[in-house]
């Protein structure tokens, strides 16, 4: 994982939704590497409650630096989508994603851990999915690439790391909704 780059990406970002009180969560990659097994990543995912009124402060807040289109903000506020905010020094994306309304999401959006991302003696503390949330969506996107083999990497490193550590329970409260019940089981077994 290219740490150095994506704290100098993330930083701004996270500043900026503080100070715009958007609350937000790591996802992902960068999230399945701190509680799992690390591996490199181009893109740091974001979950973000953004409203449309967002958009304008966000585009003007992070002008220069970062590539990022107010009407693809407003956009992906509309459809619950997505967007990305490049940050142009590094050539390093941020994807932000909007969380859905559904009562898994509001459920998991509602939960987050603390953690540290580390670059040598500099770390930064930041709001991530709990582990297992991440479990749960490395199952949907592994569902959703048709059997995406890096998810499934990810998310058996994750399972392996956090062996004795997770809700087991909720796991299986959440994953038959996400129609991953028995992929859940397999990565079980497999790991």
């Amino acid at each position: 994982m290219t740490t150095s780059r994506i704290l100098a990406a993330l930083r701004p970002v996270v500043a900026l939704f503080g100070q715009l009180q958007i609350p937000y969560q790591i996802g992902g990659s960068v999230a399945s590497s701190t509680f799992g097994h690390a591996r490199s990543t181009l893109d740091v995912d974001l979950v973000a409650d953004i409203r449309l009124d967002h958009a304008a402060p966000i585009c003007s807040a992070l002008k220069g630096d970062y590539y990022a289109e107010r009407e693809l903000i407003q956009d992906a506020v509309l459809h619950r989508s997505c967007f990305n905010l490049i940050y142009l020094p590094a050539y390093f994306k941020v994807d932000v994603f909007l969380p859905k309304d559904s009562e898994y999401e509001r459920t998991a959006f509602s939960r987050f851990v603390l953690a540290e991302l580390r670059d040598g003696n500099e770390a930064d503390t930041f709001r991530f999915a709990t582990p297992e949330d991440v479990v749960l969506h490395k199952l949907a996107w592994h569902i959703e690439a048709g059997g995406s083999e890096r998810q499934w990497q990810d998310l058996c490193g994750l399972l392996g790391a956090q062996k004795g550590r997770l809700d087991l329970d909720y796991l299986r409260r959440w994953a038959p909704e996400l129609g991953a019940g028995a992929l859940l089981e397999k990565a079980f077994a497999e790991t």
